[in-house]
């Protein structure tokens, strides 16, 4: 391996440890509306990256599975639900890549898949709550997330989008 190969890696690694540390904090700052059948995470925000440089993924997730572990009130099964929505949603924004160029498309796509995949989140907390999946409450409770997330992404994605052009994500590879 090429110093330089190794030196690009370990940026790589000290960023995606940053970006979890920044997703824990963000997310502790709005914990009381974190959680939840309406989740308002800031940190939500960090999903975006991924248009820009699919390998700060891990970062992102890293970061919901850590905050899920520590202070969520769903336990392991939230860090299970929440970090697999998460991995299956970036992972699917990251492939995107091969066939939709236009980052600002991407951002779309980011956005409707995150919202979206919010019935995994749904399901989880019909589990907790001993609620039937396909009840009254499970279809509330995807609305009410499919809705918070939707604003969460939509607002944050042209800010991500211009944090990007002073940051530039792409240069982490």
């Amino acid at each position: 391996m090429e110093k330089r190969e190794v030196q690009t890696n370990t940026q790589a690694l000290i960023i995606n440890g940053l970006l979890a540390a920044i997703y824990i904090v963000l997310t502790v700052v709005v914990s009381p509306i974190a959680q939840g059948p309406i989740q308002f995470r800031i940190s939500e925000s960090l999903n975006h990256i991924v248009v820009f440089n699919r390998k700060l993924m891990w970062g992102v997730v890293m970061g919901v599975v850590m905050f899920n572990l520590f202070f969520s009130e769903g336990g392991m099964l939230d860090v299970f639900f929440g970090g697999g929505q998460t991995l299956l949603a970036l992972s699917i924004t990251a492939a995107a890549e091969k066939y939709i160029k236009d980052e600002k498309k991407r951002l779309i796509l980011n956005t409707l898949v995150f919202s979206a995949s919010m019935i995994l989140i749904a399901i989880m907390i019909c589990i907790l709550s001993n609620q039937a999946i396909g009840s009254a409450f499970f279809w509330g409770t995807y609305g009410s997330l499919f809705l918070s997330e939707l604003i969460i992404m939509s607002v944050s994605a042209p800010v991500i989008y211009n944090i990007n052009k002073y940051v530039k994500f792409n240069r982490f590879n």
